[in-house]
C-alpha cells in the first residue's frame, strides 16, 4: 500500500525526451482565478440538472476537441496564494516552505520554479498577469522591496500585479486604490509602474494584449528560441467587473485585442466608459430560472450571474485569441498550451468598494452550479474546492477529443514541462510527467503523489444541491490524499479513491474515503468498506510531507497575516517501513556520467537505463567521480524514537556539487539550489529562503520513530574533481552529531549473489 501511495515514484521516465532534443515546444500556461470546475461548459454539460444555465466557452470547447480535457485535475490548495506557490515551485503544500494557508504575498522560496527550469533549458520566459507570491507588504511591493520578484524566480520579463490585493482590481486606474506602498493599483512593466497610462483597460484584455505583443516580439527577436509564457488572468475573481465593449473579432496577429502602447490608449478596447459591457446573449437570459429558484432575490442573483458569465466568456475569447495568434505565427504545431484555474469558485465580492453605476455584487456559485456535480467551493478541500477545469492543447503531441479521468495535480506541470524541454526533473519536484498519459502512450498516471493540506475557519456554505453530509460542515484543518485500488476484472484503469479529513485536531483521526468517479458529491463514505487502508493512509500522509520551521518573512513588513501552516500532525513520529524482502548491508547504487543543472530524479536522466549499478557498503567511504550523478537507495536505521532528529550533509568543495535527500517521499535535506559546496546543509526549512530569519530556523527537527526508513540520496559531483559525502545526525538539542554509520544502511536483495 505504501508504494501505491507514493505512486511508483521511481518507475516513470522521460517519454518524449528524444523528440524534445530536436524540437522544444513553446509552452503557454493560462491560469485563471477562481473559475469553478463546472464553469467550463464541457464539464457542466449533462452533469447537473438539465435546466441549469451554462456559460458559453466555445473556444475552450474547441481546444478540448482538438486536445484533451482533464476531468480530475486538482489544485494543491483551495485558495490562490498557496495554490500558485505549489504550481510554480513544483511541490505540493506538504513541501511548501513559506506560502501556505492564507499567507498572501509571502515570498516564494528561492528554489527551482517552472520559469527557472525552462530558462535553464533555453527558453525565453515571461509572467504576465497576477503574481501574489513575491514578498513585501501585502498591499505593496516593488523590485527593490520584494524578495521573490518574478525576475528573481526565473522570469525574464514581468508585466502585471505583484501584490494580490491590487490584483482584485480589474480596472487598475479607475478602481479604488489597494496598494499602500505605491498609492495606486500598481501594474508593473518591468521595473516601472504604468497604471497612470491604463485608462479604461480591463484586466483580461490588458494582459492578453500584452501577452500577444510579448510572443510576437520574442519570435521576431529569435524565431528558433522556444518560449514559456505564464498568462495569469485575474478573472473571474473578486468584484464582478465586466469589459468596456465586445471582444474584437477574429483574434491573432491582426484581430482580437491589440497592444497599442499609447498612454491613455494602451490597448484597443480601452474606453472611458468602463465596466459596462454584458454579452448580448446574457442580457435577458435566465429570467424564469432565477425567478423559480430564488424568488424575491432573483434580480440580484441575475445581476451577479450575468457579470460572472461575461467575465468567463471574456476569458474564453482571450484563449481563442492566443490560439489564433499561434496559428498566424505558424507555431501552433510546436506549442503546448495548458488552461486551468487556481481553485474552485468563490462567493465573495472582493475587497473593492462599489462606485456609482458600478455595482459589486457577490458571486453566487450556486446559480450556474459553478462547482458542477461536486460539493465545495473555494477554501474547501472537497472536490468543488480542489478540482479545477483543465484543457491541454498541443497539436502533434496530444491527441484530440480525449477526456482523461486520471488524477493530476499542479506539481505535475513542472515534471511535464521539464519532460517537454528535454531536461531532467528536479528531485525537489513532487510531480510526475503527464506526457505519457497526454500523448496516449499510457492510460494511467505513474509517479508523483496527489496530496493537499489547508486550514481555514468557519463552515462550508449551504447550497441546496450539496450532499447532506456537508450541512454545517466545519472546515478547520483539512487534508487529502488520493490512492489507487486495483482495477477490476473488466481491465479498466485503477480506481483512484480520495481520502479526506476535515477539522483535524490530533492527526490520529480516521479518513473518510470516497469514490469520486461514482459519487462526485462525496456523499457515501466508504471508510468501512476500505477499513484495511486506514493505518496505511495515516502512515502515508506522514511519508509524503513534513513539518517545517514556518519562518516569518521579514520582507512582508506590516502584512497582517504571518506566514504559517503549523499542522496538528507536525509532531507525530513518522513511522518506519516494514520491508518484506531479504535485507543486505549497504545501499543500492546507480551512477551515470552526466551534466545536470540541478539534482535530478535519477530516472529522468537520459543515461539512466545505462547506469552503472552496485552496492555502497559504506557511504562515508564512497568516492564520487568528477562529473557523475549517483543515486543511493535503501533504508536507514533510526535507533530511537525522537521528536527532534537533526541531519547534516557535507559535500566536497568542488564547484557544481549538489545533492538532495528524501526520507520516504519527503524532503530530508535540500543541498541543491543555492547550495555552496563544502558547507553543511541541514534539514532546516529555511535553507533556500533568503528572506527568512537565520537564528529562528533549524530548531524543529524531524520526528521519527525507531526502525528502518526508506531513503534516497542523489549526489551531483562537480566536474572539477572527485568528492566525498558525509551524512551526520543527532537527536535533540544537546547531543553531539555523529556520522550515520555503514551498519545503519541496508537495502533489499533484488537478485544479488553473495
Amino acid at each position: 500500500m505504501m508504494r501505491l501511495i507514493t505512486l511508483l515514484a521511481a518507475a516513470w521516465a522521460m517519454s518524449l525526451s528524444a523528440w524534445a532534443e530536436h524540437q522544444k515546444p513553446n509552452i503557454i500556461l493560462i491560469l485563471v482565478d477562481d473559475m469553478g470546475w463546472g464553469d467550463l461548459s464541457l464539464n457542466s454539460r449533462g452533469a447537473v440538472e438539465q435546466n441549469t444555465p451554462q456559460i458559453s466557452t466555445p473556444h475552450l470547447a474547441k481546444l478540448a476537441q482538438q486536445g484533451m480535457l482533464l476531468t480530475r485535475h486538482y489544485t494543491c490548495a483551495p485558495v490562490c496564494a498557496p495554490a500558485r506557490a505549489s504550481l510554480f515551485s513544483g511541490v505540493h503544500q506538504g513541501h511548501a516552505e513559506v506560502v501556505r494557508n492564507n499567507s498572501f504575498d509571502a515570498a516564494l522560496e528561492d528554489s527551482h520554479t517552472l520559469a527557472s527550469v525552462l530558462k535553464e533549458a533555453g527558453y525565453a520566459t515571461a509572467l504576465i498577469g497576477k503574481w501574489g507570491i513575491g514578498g513585501g507588504v501585502e498591499g505593496g511591493g516593488s523590485p527593490t522591496t520584494t524578495g521573490a520578484w518574478p525576475t528573481r524566480r526565473g522570469f525574464d520579463y514581468f508585466f502585471g500585479y505583484n501584490n494580490h490585493i491590487a490584483g482584485h482590481r480589474h480596472y487598475p486606474k479607475e478602481e479604488s486604490v489597494a496598494d499602500s506602498e505605491t498609492k495606486k493599483n500598481a501594474i508593473w512593466d518591468g521595473d516601472k509602474i504604468v497604471t497612470d497610462h491604463l485608462d479604461g483597460a480591463y484586466s483580461t484584455d490588458l494582459f492578453t494584449a500584452r501577452a500577444k505583443k510579448w510572443i510576437q516580439d520574442t519570435r521576431a527577436a529569435d524565431p528558433k528560441k522556444p518560449f514559456f509564457l505564464a498568462l495569469t488572468l485575474i478573472a473571474p475573481h473578486a468584484r464582478l467587473a465586466v469589459p468596456t465593449m465586445e471582444y474584437p473579432k477574429n483574434g491573432g496577429v491582426r484581430g482580437g485585442v491589440q497592444w497599442l502602447g499609447k498612454p491613455g490608449k494602451m490597448i484597443n478596447t480601452a474606453s472611458a466608459k468602463w465596466d459596462c459591457f454584458i454579452y448580448p446573449r446574457y442580457r435577458t437570459a435566465w429570467e424564469k430560472y432565477a425567478a423559480k429558484r430564488y424568488g424575491q432575490q432573483a434580480q440580484a442573483k441575475l445581476a451577479g450571474a450575468r457579470r460572472h458569465a461575461t467575465m468567463i466568456t471574456r476569458v474564453d475569447d482571450a484563449v481563442g485569441d492566443i490560439v489564433q495568434l499561434c496559428k498566424d505565427l505558424k507555431i501552433d504545431r510546436n506549442t503546448f498550451l495548458v488552461f486551468t484555474s487556481d481553485n474552485g469558485p468563490h462567493n465573495e465580492p472582493g475587497s473593492v468598494r462599489g462606485e456609482a453605476d458600478h455595482p459589486a455584487p457577490a458571486q453566487d456559485p450556486s446559480f450556474f452550479r459553478s462547482y458542477g456535480p461536486l460539493d465545495g467551493i473555494k477554501r474547501d478541500a472537497w472536490e468543488g474546492g480542489l478540482r479545477v477545469p483543465c484543457v491541454v492543447w498541443a497539436p502533434g503531441i496530444v491527441p484530440g477529443g480525449v477526456k482523461n479521468t486520471q488524477p493530476a495535480q499542479f506539481q505535475d506541470w513542472m515534471a511535464t514541462f521539464a519532460d517537454l524541454a528535454g531536461v531532467p526533473v528536479p528531485m525537489r519536484c513532487d510531480g510526475a510527467s503527464l506526457l505519457p498519459m497526454l500523448s496516449g502512450k499510457e492510460t494511467e498516471r505513474h509517479g508523483g503523489v496527489v496530496y493537499a493540506e489547508y486550514a481555514y475557519g468557519g463552515k462550508m456554505p449551504r447550497y441546496d444541491d450539496f450532499a447532506i453530509n456537508k450541512t454545517d460542515r466545519l472546515r478547520g484543518e483539512q487534508q487529502v490524499i488520493l490512492f489507487p485500488v486495483p482495477a477490476g476484472k473488466n481491465g479498466r484503469a485503477s480506481r483512484w479513491l480520495k481520502a479526506i479529513r476535515t477539522g483535524i485536531s490530533t492527526g490520529e483521526e480516521d479518513f473518510e474515503i470516497y469514490d469520486v468517479d461514482a459519487d462526485p458529491h462525496e456523499a457515501q463514505n466508504l471508510a468501512d468498506r476500505y477499513a484495511k487502508y486506514q493505518d496505511q493512509l495515516k502512515k502515508s500522509v506522514l511519508w509524503n510531507r513534513r513539518a517545517y520551521d514556518y519562518v516569518r518573512d521579514p520582507a512582508a513588513g506590516k502584512r497582517s497575516n504571518p506566514c504559517g501552516g503549523r499542522r496538528p500532525y507536525d509532531g507525530l513520529l513518522v513511522p518506519p517501513d516494514e520491508p518484506g524482502g531479504e535485507l543486505l548491508p549497504g545501499l543500492s547504487m546507480r551512477r551515470v556520467m552526466a551534466k545536470t543543472p540541478w539534482t535530478p530524479v535519477f530516472d529522468t536522466l537520459p543515461q539512466a537505463t545505462q547506469a552503472q549499478t552496485g552496492v555502497a557498503s559504506d557511504l562515508g567511504k564512497e568516492e564520487l567521480p568528477a562529473g557523475s550523478v549517483t543515486e543511493y537507495t535503501g533504508y536507514m536505521r533510526v535507533p530511537a524514537d525522537g521528536k527532534k532528529w537533526h541531519f547534516f550533509l557535507t559535500l566536497s568543495d568542488v564547484p557544481g556539487t549538489k545533492a538532495y535527500i528524501k526520507l520516504h517521499n519527503f524532503q530530508l535535506i535540500d543541498a541543491d539550489a543555492n547550495y555552496k559546496p563544502g558547507t553543511t546543509a541541514t534539514e532546516s526549512a529555511a535553507a533556500n529562503v533568503v528572506e527568512s530569519v537565520a537564528d529562528k530556523t533549524g530548531k524543529a527537527g524531524i520526528p521519527l520513530r525507531a526502525g528502518l526508513h526508506a531513503i534516497c540520496i542523489t549526489v551531483v559531483q562537480g566536474e572539477g574533481g572527485a568528492g566525498k559525502i558525509r551524512l551526520e545526525r543527532k537527536l535533540g538539542d544537546s547531543t553531539k552529531r555523529e556520522e550515520v554509520s555503514a551498519a545503519d544502511f541496508v537495502h533489499e536483495n533484488h537478485g544479488e549473489s553473495d
